[in-house]
């Protein structure tokens, strides 16, 4: 029996949080073939200036949706303020979705040796590496899928890794009520700036909040911005090291190892290569998030959750903000073939519009 159509009422006032309401998204991306547009991808995006104000806008940015993957540099925040102590390039894997890979597997092993834990602590669904060539070589040697290779291994690592810091029980980690989870739900509403519009699981099985692209962007900017304002760490009084702010070394971990955060081959990870400064974290379903070294931000949400979407918008709107996108030709767009050949491209359309009105 087909779903019933959503009526005209639910779809009717941008930016609510009403269950069944439809955002008004607008078309982002178009694939063409031989001058006639094949495929249109609709979606909403922001750029945000350092305050958090609004820069620019398309679609509907203040519509609640789920970010999916893009909140673990939030998470990695929380587990830092909470004492998470690592090297940059396992706070990196923290904040990652990583594609599977020796370095990445070996991360994860060396996060829950340092805080004398095992495997069999992670919580975590089972998948097999996300990364393709990853994939098809942990397959070809045999092996299915486990906790280890799944994409989240390294956040679900650290999480474990803080409960013992904190002589929290490590077992149900992942239940809302328990502590981590309860300081990483906080620590989210501060760094976006809002109040969950909802609550779910994620595909790993982590507690998931529904935030606008707004709130989203504001934190991203807060992260880089913070990262920038540590260029020399500095110095304290007995001659120690003194702390960075949680923000700041989250976002230099993954400016420092974008290897770490997705993996060679991928274009959040090339992003950061290209664009010195940048903190970048892509999630399932069309979401892009990138953080500048000023504390602009931009945010993307792909309707239809088409990861093919989702780099050429975020170049479009880089660009937009004054960003030199030129290094990012390779990622801002795919050609599309036919018997071979070039006979069209993937690429964004003129999308942007002036900001929106601030919701009250």
């Amino acid at each position: 029996m087909p779903a019933p159509a959503l009526s005209a009422a639910q779809t009717a006032a941008p930016g609510t949080a009403e269950a069944g309401t439809l955002p008004r998204h607008a078309p982002l991306v178009v694939a063409t073939r031989d001058g006639l547009v094949e495929s249109v991808h609709f979606g909403s995006a922001i750029a945000t200036a350092a305050d958090g104000s609004i820069l620019a806008t398309a679609g509907d940015p203040l519509a609640p949706f789920y970010p999916r993957s893009s909140l673990k540099p939030l998470q990695a925040v929380a587990m830092v303020r909470a004492g998470l102590n690592l090297p940059a390039d396992l706070l990196a894997l923290t904040a990652a979705s990583h594609s599977g890979g020796a370095k990445h597997r070996g991360g994860t092993q060396r996060i829950l040796a340092l805080h004398g834990l095992a495997v069999g602590d992670l919580e975590n669904s089972t998948d097999l590496p996300y990364g393709t060539s990853e994939r098809e070589d942990w397959l070809r040697t045999g092996f299915r899928a486990t906790q280890l290779t799944q994409n989240c291994s390294g956040k679900h690592a650290a999480m474990a890794a803080t409960c013992v810091i904190n002589g929290w029980p490590v077992k149900g980690y992942l239940d809302p009520s328990h502590p981590l989870q309860q300081l990483i739900a906080a620590t989210v509403t501060e760094l976006a700036g809002e109040e969950a519009f909802a609550r779910s699981t994620d595909g790993c099985g982590t507690p998931l909040f529904a935030l606008t692209l707004r709130g989203m962007a504001r934190a991203f900017g807060a992260i880089a911005a913070a990262a920038t304002a540590i260029t020399v760490v500095s110095t304290s009084d007995d001659g120690g090291t003194a702390p960075l702010l949680a923000e700041a070394a989250v976002g230099l971990a993954m400016r420092q190892h974008p290897d770490m955060v997705a993996g060679d081959r991928r274009d959040v990870t090339e992003l950061m290569r290209l664009l010195p400064g940048s903190v970048a974290k892509d999630g399932f379903e069309g979401v892009q998030l990138v953080g500048l070294p000023d504390g602009r931000a931009i945010a993307v949400k792909i309707s239809d959750g088409g990861d093919r979407a989702r780099m050429p918008a975020t170049v479009h709107v880089l660009e937009s903000l004054g960003v030199d996108t030129a290094p990012l030709a390779g990622i801002a767009t795919a050609t599309v073939l036919g018997g071979g050949r070039t006979v069209g491209l993937l690429h964004a359309t003129d999308f942007l519009s002036k900001p929106v009105n601030e919701a009250p």
